[in-house]
């Protein structure tokens, strides 16, 4: 990997942007749908899935803007999506534990419709980045997003089913708190690969540009 720059060819970083922002777009569209249907039908997957793709597009525009800066933003920029997923995370581990007490049954065919429609949009945004899954921090955090998605959206759509065939809320609130721990799961994995990336740029020295710049991973 170049010094500072992800592992792309001289035609990628347009490319990657172009894929970035169709990704971003997917993302924001899949937000408002699923939690407007996860607030009309009170299933917790589903708005675990919703704040997925919130989070998602956050990554995907904070990801964008760290393109072409300096290792020190681009450092800032992975640590901050680290974090809002961990935040993101709790939120929707604290909504399922409520959900414990208050919660009801959602539509069992609406969850298992929604989440199919949220597995294409994600198939469709993991077949723009999947050329781009190897890099830094920043550009691992959008693949990392993407791919959880799909497993989200799988386990939303068979617990519709499990729903629909039991007519207990407990498949929803269990795959609304597998979902808190993907969340989870990526925020560490982002935190990690930054923290040991400033590490290994700080032990090598600065490069051309005044930034530490690690060698390839």
């Amino acid at each position: 990997m170049a010094c500072c720059e992800p592992e792309l060819d001289k035609q990628a970083p347009v490319a990657y942007r172009n894929a970035l922002i169709a990704v971003l777009a997917i993302n924001l569209v899949m937000f408002g749908v699923e939690a407007a249907v996860g607030l009309f039908s009170g299933s917790r997957a589903l708005r675990a899935d919703a704040l997925d793709f919130l989070g998602d597009a956050a990554t995907y525009g904070l990801t964008l803007w760290a393109l072409g800066q300096s290792l020190t933003w681009r450092f800032r920029a992975a640590r901050i999506k680290g974090f809002s997923l961990l935040l993101l995370g709790l939120l929707v581990l604290a909504d399922s534990l409520v959900s414990l007490i208050t919660g009801a049954a959602p539509p069992g065919v609406m969850m298992s419709g929604i989440g199919a429609l949220a597995l294409v949009a994600n198939l469709t945004s993991l077949m723009l980045l999947v050329r781009y899954r190897q890099g830094d921090a920043n550009i691992r955090s959008a693949w990392l997003c993407t791919r959880n998605d799909v497993l989200a959206n799988i386990s939303v759509i068979v617990a519709g089913l499990l729903v629909l065939a039991s007519g207990s809320h407990w498949p929803d609130v269990l795959v609304a708190m597998a979902i808190a721990g993907l969340f989870c799961h990526s925020a560490v994995s982002i935190l990690r690969q930054a923290n040991a990336e400033q590490r290994a740029g700080q032990r090598d020295g600065p490069g051309p540009g005044g930034d530490g710049c690690g060698p390839a991973r």
